[in-house]
């Protein structure tokens, strides 16, 4: 299974103006989040790109992309319907074929020499299904995410076969149906802001999209995914950073600088400030 094309969704009313947030990247280098979203898709081999985006967002997100803008396509999704409408915005660009999906207000670490979105496009192309990326989660996390139940894979590790999925669900509904065998006490595998799907996905959300009423959720399609073809689930070597949570531009930014060459300046900077509150 060749991946070829990627979709950023960035026009969640909460969302828009998040990855045009300004940050450090590893290489020292000042790029808006949106830029550094397209590098980690580059960085897996993934070279067409499609953003959705809020009407009359395409010229601001144009700019943010800054050198790579010449390879994003922008799609508008006329109206708040859902995550699961946005991804469906792109479907004549998906073009019925796989592709790498990634959530606009995210940002990513990588523990291993390989960046998130290609591990996770290598696993996809290796298994020749869609995958998504999770990360195992608290329980007090839970209405953040949506969030899967499944089993681990004989003879893999880290590599899931997912068998139901919830949108934000509660810590009972959790409890119920989504307990992981192998996970710790209070852990579900949450999503990670990052998959790769199959053609299947589009078509079932456009099923779902004509007919839902209070806006169409991309875990339904996932849920639905899960019962009709073989569909898994990769915890990652790396971290998610939420830069629309609650101090989550100030944790991306960090995370970012300790992965990058200036971690020892930022470490020296951090300990001045420290001292100087007398913590």
């Amino acid at each position: 299974m060749e991946i070829r094309k990627a979709i950023i969704t960035a026009a969640g009313k909460n969302q828009r103006t998040l990855p045009l947030q300004t940050l450090v990247d590893r290489d020292g280098t000042q790029k808006t989040a949106f830029a550094i979203i397209i590098e980690e898709i580059l960085r897996a081999g993934v070279e067409e790109i499609c953003a959705v985006v809020c009407p009359g967002d395409e010229t601001a997100y144009r700019a943010a992309a800054g050198a790579h803008a010449g390879r994003v396509q922008f799609v508008e999704q006329p109206a708040p319907l859902g995550y699961g409408h946005a991804v469906q915005c792109a479907r004549h660009f998906s073009a019925s074929q796989p592709f790498l999906l990634l959530v606009g207000d995210h940002l990513y670490v990588s523990r291993a020499a390989k960046g998130c979105a290609q591990q996770l496009v290598e696993v996809a192309k290796a298994e020749a299904c869609s995958v998504s990326a999770v990360q195992a989660t608290h329980e007090s996390k839970l209405p953040f995410y949506g969030t899967v139940g499944g089993r681990l894979v004989a003879g893999r590790q880290r590599l899931y076969q997912v068998e139901n999925v919830l949108e934000k669900p509660t810590p009972t509904e959790a409890e119920q149906k989504l307990i992981v065998p192998g996970l710790r006490a209070g852990r579900y595998l949450c999503f990670f802001g990052m998959h790769v799907l199959t053609p299947a996905v589009m078509d079932m959300l456009g099923e779902i999209v004509s007919s839902a009423k209070n806006g169409a959720q991309l875990s339904t399609a996932l849920n639905k995914l899960a019962g009709k073809e073989r569909y898994l689930a990769l915890e990652l070597e790396g971290r998610r950073y939420d830069i629309g949570a609650k101090y989550g531009l100030l944790t991306a930014q960090l995370a970012l600088s300790f992965d990058g060459k200036d971690r020892d300046e930022v470490l020296s900077n951090l300990v001045e400030l420290l001292a100087a509150k007398g913590v």
